[in-house]
């Protein structure tokens, strides 16, 4: 194995602990609230929402550490992070210190959507960028699967405190995790830009590939970073607005795919549709194991393909699922095993285009020293998003049937492909660098 693969799939482990941290806690959603005799609202605030605040302020201060301690150590902190709320978690004694060990998790979680991507964007050759970098998001959907898995797994083997081992056993990975960051170097772009170090970065990416000039690209990255500093702007500046909105957009269009709807709330879906028995066919493990196997196909084809043309493939699927289901809703025709199946179309497309593009796209597109604040703006935007979903889902059901819910998000779909066609810019295969240059022109310099 290269070391360039070795240390992205080092690197995007951070993945899997951030799908299993998300996704764990579906199974110590009951046994928990029965245990400590919480009220509903009591159990949504310490117990279920708590790691995704946490995931919101993980993404909004991430930039600092990532930026200030570099790529690596944050990385390794996240790893930390992971080990001890899954420990903590898993003895907690009461609601409070087990919120507050969750919260401590989410945070993890929002910080490892921004270095993680960042890290991998900054040594992967341009060429394989996309299939490294999406290598993080497999492992979110891989983590969620297997998470699914170790829970039904302990649930059948343990008694009354096996939700102390589904949110404890995390504790593994995480120290897995945290030990191989060990044998990781340091980002080499990080490197010549914050330390000035050379030397070690110039070892980096002789190791990465050593075919190229290694000079030639330290005085390219050199290079782009002076003609940055020719102009001083603010990271809210018109000279980043282009990155700003792309960023903005693509992860606004992520969350109104529908997916978290989707993912949170299919037994609620399920049992609108008065599915019965169907309901099989859409279990948690099911939709994981979808989305796992549409995410690897999504990262074989998105270096091949291009970023463009893989969310135009999954915009379609969105929009002829939701379609569909909406349809199926309206006309009252809900028998049978049209919406498992349209649910599975739903989860394919989401797991072939936004699953695999959005960190991917994200990482690419700003400029060098901006990268991690960048990351941070899409990661906050997409997990802000998420929270909003899920707090109003419960709300939008009780007053709608599934009909105008999910025909709305079809329509989110259609704006999404206004999107592609007149802004996205295409990324595959083009060097940091360039894209710098092609995104954030020194001209525009406004504040």
């Amino acid at each position: 194995m290269s070391p360039i693969v070795k240390w992205s799939a080092f690197v995007a482990m951070a993945g899997f602990l951030f799908g299993f941290d998300t996704a764990v806690i579906s199974g110590a959603d009951k046994p928990i609230q029965e245990l400590w005799g919480l009220s509903d609202l009591q159990h949504g605030l310490f117990i279920m929402s708590m790691a995704l605040w946490g995931t919101v302020l993980g993404a909004i201060f991430g930039n600092w550490p990532t930026d200030r301690l570099g790529r690596r150590a944050t990385l390794f902190i996240i790893g930390v992070l992971y080990f001890v709320s899954a420990v903590g978690s898993a003895l907690a004694t009461d609601p409070f210190w087990f919120s507050f060990f969750r919260l401590i998790g989410g945070f993890g979680v929002g910080m490892s959507s921004v270095a993680a991507p960042a890290y991998i964007s900054e040594i992967a050759p341009a060429e394989r960028r996309g299939n490294l970098v999406a290598l993080y998001q497999f492992n979110v959907v891989f983590g969620i699967f297997m998470a699914y898995v170790s829970n039904a797994i302990l649930g059948s083997l343990l008694g009354d405190d096996a939700w102390r081992w589904m949110v404890g056993v995390e504790a593994i990975p995480a120290l897995v995790y945290t030990l191989a960051l060990l044998k990781v170097p340091e980002s080499p772009r990080w490197l010549i830009l914050n330390k000035g170090d050379t030397r070690t970065a110039a070892d980096v990416l002789n190791q990465i590939d050593p075919q190229r000039d290694t000079q030639a690209q330290i005085e390219e990255i050199q290079a782009a970073d002076r003609e940055d500093n020719k102009v001083h702007s603010r990271f809210f500046s018109r000279r980043y607005r282009l990155p700003i909105v792309l960023a903005f957009l693509i992860a606004f269009f992520n969350q109104f795919t529908g997916i978290n709807f989707v993912l949170y709330y299919a037994p609620r879906i399920l049992e609108a549709a008065q599915l019965g028995d169907n309901a099989a066919l859409l279990s948690t493990a099911g939709i994981g194991l979808i989305m796992v196997i549409f995410t690897m196909i999504g990262m074989a084809l998105i270096d091949r393909f291009g970023r463009r043309t893989l969310m135009y493939i999954g915009s379609v699927g969105y929009i002829v699922s939701l379609s569909i289901i909406s349809h199926a809703f309206f006309t009252d025709n809900l028998g049978g095993a049209l919406i498992p199946l349209q649910l599975c179309l739903f989860v394919a497309a989401h797991g072939i285009s936004q699953g695999t593009v959005i960190w991917v796209f994200i990482s690419e597109i700003f400029p060098n020293r901006e990268r991690a604040r960048g990351q941070s703006l899409g990661s906050f935007t997409h997990w802000f998003f998420a929270a909003v979903i899920t707090l109003v889902t419960p709300w939008v059901l009780g007053i709608f049937n599934g009909g105008p819910v999910f025909a709305f998000f079809a329509f989110m779909m259609v704006l999404q492909i206004v999107f592609v066609a007149f802004l996205m810019p295409e990324t595959k295969g083009i060097s940091l660098e360039k894209l710098q240059q092609k995104l954030s022109p020194k001209g525009e310099s406004g504040h």
